[in-house]
Order: C-alpha cells, then sequence, then structure tokens
C-alpha cells in the first residue's frame, strides 16, 4: 500500500521541471526528490549524465538549444524551473573586475536570466513556477567574497523584477540558503581565502527541502530562507544594513588579528589596511 503524500507536497506529481547545476550537489539531490515524488525532471548542467543534458549557461545559442530539448523531454509541458547553477570565487573587490568577477556574473546572474528567458514560453502556457537560487551573502558582505555577493544580490533582484512583471501567470521564489560545504567552495579553498568556519553552516539537505516546499506550495512564496536561523538571518541583514556592517566589521577585525587568510596572497592588501600581525611578518 502506498502511503499518501503529505498534504504540503500533493501539488508536485506529474508536474514537469528543468533544474540548472543538476549534477552539482543541490540539483543533483533536489533532481532525486522531486522524482521521488512523482515529477518529471530533466537537468542541464556542464557535466552531463544521465537526465542531464550538457549546456553552458554562459553560451546563448547552448541555452535555447538545451532548453528546447529539455522541454521536448517532457513532452512539451513545463511546469517548474530550478535555478542551482552557480560559482563563487575569491575576489579584492578594490581591484578591476577579473576572469573570476566576470564568470560570477555570467553564471551566477545572465545564466539564471538567459535559461529563464528560453523557459519562459512554456512556463507562461502552464502558468508555472520559476525557483531562483540566491544566498544570504546577498546582503551579509563578507571578505573576499564580493563577485558572490553582487552577483548573488543581482539574481534576488532580477527575481523581484521578473515577478513584477511576470508575476500574475508565473510564480516566483528566490531562496536564500546560508553557507553549505558545496564543491561550489573549492575554488575560495585553493586562494586560501574560504569562509570555513567563519559564518553558521547550514546542511544540503535544508535548501533542497526549502526549493522543494516552494515549489509544492499553492502559492509561490517570496523570499525563502532554508533555516529558522537563515530566517532571522535574512530580516536582519535585509532590514538592518547598518547594524550588520558594523557586526562584520568588528569580527572581520578580530579574525584578521588571530591569522585568518594569513596565507592567501588575494588577502595581503586587506591584512595591510587592518595592520594585522600576518602583514607584519609577511613584510618582515
Amino acid at each position: 500500500m502506498t502511503t499518501p503524500l503529505p498534504r504540503h507536497l500533493r501539488r508536485l506529481p506529474g508536474q514537469n521541471a528543468i533544474v540548472t547545476g543538476a549534477s552539482g550537489a543541490f540539483g543533483s539531490a533536489t533532481a532525486a526528490v522531486l522524482r521521488h515524488l512523482g515529477v518529471n525532471v530533466v537537468g542541464i548542467d556542464r557535466k552531463p549524465a544521465p537526465g542531464v543534458i550538457d549546456c553552458d549557461i554562459t553560451d546563448d545559442g547552448q541555452v535555447r538549444k538545451s532548453v528546447a530539448e529539455a522541454v521536448e523531454q517532457l513532452g512539451g509541458r513545463l511546469d517548474l524551473l530550478v535555478h542551482y547553477a552557480g560559482v563563487g570565487p575569491s575576489v579584492d573587490i578594490g581591484r578591476a573586475p577579473d576572469t573570476h568577477a566576470h564568470q560570477a556574473l555570467e553564471v551566477n546572474l545572465l545564466g539564471t536570466w538567459r535559461v529563464t528567458a528560453a523557459a519562459m514560453p512554456s512556463l507562461l502556457r502552464s502558468r508555472g513556477r520559476v525557483v531562483v537560487t540566491s544566498s544570504l551573502l546577498a546582503n551579509l558582505q563578507l571578505p573576499l567574497a564580493g563577485a558572490y555577493t553582487v552577483s548573488k544580490r543581482a539574481v534576488a533582484a532580477y527575481a523581484d523584477c521578473l515577478r513584477a512583471e511576470y508575476g500574475t501567470h508565473v510564480g516566483v521564489t528566490t531562496v536564500f540558503p546560508g553557507y553549505v560545504d558545496t564543491p561550489i567552495h573549492d575554488s575560495s579553498r585553493a586562494t586560501g581565502a574560504s569562509l570555513d568556519g567563519l559564518v553558521p553552516a547550514e546542511r544540503k539537505r535544508d535548501t533542497v527541502m526549502a526549493v522543494v516546499r516552494s515549489a509544492a506550495a499553492r502559492r509561490a512564496p517570496r523570499d525563502v530562507a532554508s533555516t529558522a536561523l537563515g530566517t532571522a538571518a535574512l530580516h536582519l541583514t535585509r532590514h538592518f544594513p547598518g547594524t550588520t556592517e558594523q557586526v562584520v566589521s568588528l569580527q572581520l577585525g578580530l579574525l584578521l588579528a588571530d591569522g585568518a587568510f594569513g596565507g592567501a596572497e588575494i588577502a595581503q592588501g586587506l591584512h595591510s589596511r587592518h595592520g594585522s600581525p600576518a602583514t607584519t611578518s609577511d613584510a618582515s
């Protein structure tokens, strides 16, 4: 005997969905949960896999072709688009934008925009839903994460604009995860500028279920955090930005004095401006 789904998930069975970043930690887990709940899912990702179409979302032509192929595989109807594809490079925000900064904007912001635009005709026909993944860092200015912060705040703004112009026919939700230990942080770890241990960690499951619940809701929620603590942080950072900046500045000074990012070349200017011991020892 099949156990009936909880009431808050009963909207999902039989729906058709596209998930971007579907070979990644969040995307693959979300696709698996959605399929378990009876959703037909086609993924797109630069790393093709069973059920995942090869697509570079920074390429307009590939996006149009891949989304069309995904919709065709889904029988011509699309009810749900979930965005996970993203990158998280470390940059010095006071320097000219480098390839990492361009990549953050191309993937996180414009990639989301491209895929949504390609899927929009199908979403309009089905009165479907878009779930965009931003980040709590969209409103939390942590050191060396400026490209990610700028791109994720822009993603949230894009979702707001999309809702304003298309919200009568397409539901739009923005999910704001906190820090989750996934491969997106590999590039910052490689530079010695990792945020590991500097901000409270969340579980992958928290984000996945926040997205699934948003997709299943009778009406698309506007902004959703992954945890109760994340909800409080989202409220604080959005409505009390001055207080947030003061707290971050105080914490940053303490961290640098304790040698945080001491081995990262990208952080040497940060140490110098704060007069931290790491700079003194490096210069001697």
